[in-house]
């Protein structure tokens, strides 16, 4: 069986970028969609949609990183970024 991704908060959660999370890009209802988030396809998902909205915002630099780590303590593997 596949492992979850964690979830791709970083634990800044601070809105201001138009409702957007200055961290991860979620905004506060696309945050309460990945809790339910049950299956790792879900949230797989999820986390690609999440990458192609900071591509198109742009300036989430420290995101990807402090993601991969969090991945690799989890042990999985990040998607590609």
């Amino acid at each position: 069986m596949a492992k979850k991704l964690p979830s791709p908060c970083i634990g800044v959660c601070k809105f201001k970028r138009e409702g957007h999370c200055i961290a991860c890009s979620m905004t506060k209802p696309q945050k309460s969609l990945m809790k339910k988030a049950k299956k790792p396809a879900q949230l797989q998902a999820f986390v690609e949609l999440l990458i192609a909205q900071q591509h198109r915002m742009g300036k989430f630099t420290a995101w990807p990183l402090a993601y991969a780590r969090k991945c690799k303590k989890k042990g999985v593997q990040p998607p590609a970024m």
